[in-house]
């Protein structure tokens, strides 16, 4: 996909047609419309680039982690006070619907979104190869079900578009229910499994794969607490032939990108016109290397990491953060002065030599890996009252943790596994398991943006008691209010 995307401005010339006003009265057009467009390959090709770069992090627009991180228990904004001030109100849940935060995400999503909509649309238009054809518009529905899927659980209720925009009659639209918006997403899902291959040539390495719709068709059902069918499709993930890489920070690093791990990798390349290179390294990195510190860890999620003996701790506590006598990135002595909360992130942080500008970074946003597919089974089974056997996915995940000692000779102790630390679960009770694999997928997948989205739909006892340092109250900020544009834009909105 990386080899695609100089593409994408071209893309923007094409999509003039589908541009908006208010004022007009008229059929929205441009350099471009549909009748002129699409009409080769190429053109299909060009489309679908569009689509995959709004998921990327090359516009501060995509702000995903500031909801799944910050408005967690995870972080706190971090960061200068006055920086990002709209990203302080989400902290403390204290949420106008003018939020700067909510209306940039709200925007980029819907963004993608319509040119997803325009690739499903025209594309099964185009004389083509009928296989390639089918891929592209699998691949389209693969991507709206993922910016639904991240739309809804900020959102709610929202509108469910999926025409594309010829006339400002388009614009407005009603919102459907949550339950509306995943039944879209599950269909979406469902058709892009039944065309998308098991994977890419090199070519197009990052573009959505068969596991990938499996994958997130197993989340989906998972937050709708459909279990059966959450199993059944991260069992078809589990066939395809994922596996876990050795050392757990290698899913964070530049040199084991898209690994046998990687389910949905989005894609960055930085030093390119226009820039395709990510913007979360300088956001998060500490300011004396020009970083803005944000997204800083809480005590209360270091507090999370199992640790025996007082000083050995689960090695995904340091592969995770920094904290003081640890070093960054580059071999600089951290110092905790750096980070408002003592602590940063490290796992979207790149070294300078592989990255000339902070800003424009190379390293990959993984969205999903087989550890989270290995958790999501166990907590399915689980749920279903199959404990005993939820023990083995849950357990694997603890063992590839461990087994770092075996792999990673930057560890203090390598070559050897410390006695009690991360050893296997064996007790089965329901209700005690429950707790342990939540707590896994806490310490799993930390500060990749999924923690606020599993406090929700944990629900109303767990969420309060996470957040019980905020104004959240979970019937109130369960969902993030529609943004005042829209609500101004679209007359179908009360």
């Amino acid at each position: 996909m990386k080899l695609n995307y100089k593409y994408w401005i071209l893309f923007i010339l094409a999509i003039l047609f589908n541009s908006c006003s208010d004022t007009l009265d008229v059929d929205l057009q441009g350099e471009y419309t549909k009748e002129t467009f699409y009409k080769t390959k190429e053109e299909a090709l060009f489309t679908l680039n569009a689509t995959y770069q709004i998921c990327s992090f090359t516009s501060t627009n995509n702000n995903l982690w500031v909801f799944g991180d910050i408005a967690s228990d995870d972080a706190i904004k971090g960061g200068n006070s006055g920086d990002l001030s709209d990203a302080s109100y989400i902290n403390d849940f204290d949420v106008n619907s003018d939020n700067g935060q909510i209306e940039a995400i709200w925007k980029h999503y819907y963004e993608g979104i319509v040119r997803a909509n325009n690739v499903i649309s025209y594309v099964p238009n185009i004389e083509m190869n009928e296989d390639l054809k089918q891929r592209i518009v699998g691949e389209a529905k693969f991507l709206r079900a993922y910016f639904y899927f991240n739309l809804t659980n900020i959102f709610g209720e929202i509108p469910l578009k999926t025409k594309p925009i010829n006339n400002v009659k388009d614009l407005s639209v009603p919102v459907s229910s949550v339950e509306d918006i995943y039944k879209q997403i599950e269909q979406d899902l469902t058709d892009a499994i039944a065309v998308l291959p098991i994977s890419h040539d090199a070519t197009d390495i990052g573009r959505a794969t068969k596991g990938a719709a499996f994958g997130l068709l197993s989340k989906v059902y998972l937050f709708q607490e459909n279990w059966k069918l959450a199993l059944d499709n991260a069992d078809s993930v589990e066939q395809l032939g994922y596996s876990l890489m050795p050392i757990y920070s290698q899913n964070f690093q530049i040199s084991h990108q898209n690994n046998s791990e990687s389910i949905f990798e989005i894609q960055h390349l930085s030093a390119q016109s226009p820039a395709l290179g990510s913007f979360l390294n300088q956001y998060f990195s500490p300011k004396p290397i020009g970083g803005y510190a944000f997204d800083a860890p809480t005590q209360n999620f270091v507090d999370e990491f199992e640790v025996i003996q007082d000083t050995i701790f689960d090695p995904r506590l340091d592969y995770t953060i920094v904290r003081s006598g640890k070093k960054w990135i580059d071999g600089e002595d951290f110092d905790p002065a750096w980070s408002v909360s003592g602590y940063l992130t490290k796992k979207h942080a790149e070294p300078k030599a592989e990255t000339p500008i902070i800003g424009d970074g190379n390293l990959n946003y993984v969205y999903m890996r087989f550890a989270d597919i290995l958790l999501i089974k166990a907590e399915a089974l689980n749920e279903l009252n199959r404990s005993a056997e939820a023990l083995v996915p849950l357990n694997k995940v603890r063992k590839r943790a461990r087994e770092c000692y075996l792999f990673d000779n930057s560890l203090v102790g390598y070559g050897v596994i410390p006695d009690k630390l991360l050893t296997d679960i064996t007790n089965t009770d329901k209700s005690y398991l429950k707790s342990a694999i939540r707590h896994e997928r806490r310490v799993e997948l930390g500060f990749e943006f999924h923690r606020f989205f599993d406090l929700m739909r944990y629900g109303k006892n767990i969420a309060e008691q996470a957040l019980n340092n905020t104004n959240f109250i979970y019937e109130q900020n369960r969902y993030f209010p529609i943004p005042q544009s829209e609500i101004d834009s679209n007359n179908q909105i009360n």
